[in-house]
């Protein structure tokens, strides 16, 4: 006979569901948060002064000055929506994700919860599976408003019509924005590294400011670097290398190249730090 809880429900069944109530508690405390608001709204502000700024500006956006993609918005407003992703993934959203997956484990800890959520059949490995999927849905909610923020400003304020790719191919308004949604999926894959970055620093403190700061200067560390031709022999080896690198979606046909060597980077930075964090988060005294 299996064992039981004392409730008289079976302990294999038990830990499942457990394991997707605590998901579900993971997104709703996350979404329900002023701070997580805050910060999707001030994404959602880049694109729309951007675009306030453009169609403001009494000069042409010079080609070659600026963001990527800045000189074409007043000829269509879809590139909104693409100049505001090249804009935001440098700082803005690797700052936000920073914060998220800081404050998982150390936040916790800090707040005195965390005795608690161990108490439950989720076990750890399953609570650090929760903490991080609640990261990605934060990567995605991130990506997305940056995107859909641009769109609607730029069918609002420009002209809407056919997008002309790099390559000199014309497709059609669904086309593009298909396309603009492929480039939010691949700057979400993207930052999955630096989430399980953060989710790793976050289990060897309890203080989620310091988790949130010291994720947030690797990121910047790991672009400085990727910027110095000096250290060509690392630059694939950063988790930033690809980040600006789905140019390839915006050419007729799709190159898939860099999208899977993208995800393949932030794949083996995962399975590193996820395996790191598991290691520290099994044998941490929990205190707290």
């Amino acid at each position: 006979m299996p064992a039981e809880t004392a409730a008289g429900t079976p302990i294999a069944t038990a830990r499942p569901r457990a394991g997707w109530a605590l998901l579900a508690s993971e997104l709703s405390v996350l979404f329900r948060r002023l701070r997580t608001w805050a910060m999707l709204i001030a994404l959602a502000a880049v694109p729309i002064l951007i675009a306030v700024a453009v169609k403001l500006s009494s000069r042409p956006a010079t080609p070659g000055r600026g963001p990527l993609f800045l000189d074409r918005i007043t000829q269509n407003g879809l590139f909104v929506a693409v100049t505001a992703l090249v804009v935001c993934v440098p700082l803005f959203l690797p700052l936000t994700i920073g914060v998220v997956a800081g404050d998982t484990i150390a936040g916790e800890a800090n707040l005195g919860t965390l005795r608690y959520l161990l108490l439950a059949p989720a076990g750890r490995i399953r609570l650090l599976l929760v903490k991080y999927a609640g990261t990605i849905a934060f990567c995605c909610a991130a990506t997305a408003t940056v995107a859909a923020s641009g769109a609607l400003a730029g069918v609002v304020l420009f002209p809407v019509g056919p997008v002309t790719l790099l390559s000199g191919d014309t497709v059609s308004v669904g086309e593009s924005a298909l396309r603009t949604m492929l480039i939010a999926a691949y700057i979400t894959v993207s930052l999955m590294g630096l989430g399980a970055i953060g989710l790793l620093i976050s289990t060897f403190t309890d203080a989620p400011v310091g988790a949130m700061a010291a994720t947030i200067v690797l990121s910047v560390t790991s672009q400085v670097l990727d910027n110095l031709p000096q250290l060509d022999w690392l630059h694939p080896w950063l988790f930033s290398h690809h980040w600006l690198g789905f140019a390839d979606l915006l050419r007729q046909p799709i190159a898939w190249t860099s999208f899977g060597e993208n995800a393949l980077l932030q794949s083996a930075y995962i399975a590193v730090c996820g395996a790191a964090a598991y290691a520290k988060f099994l044998n941490k005294d929990v205190l707290s």
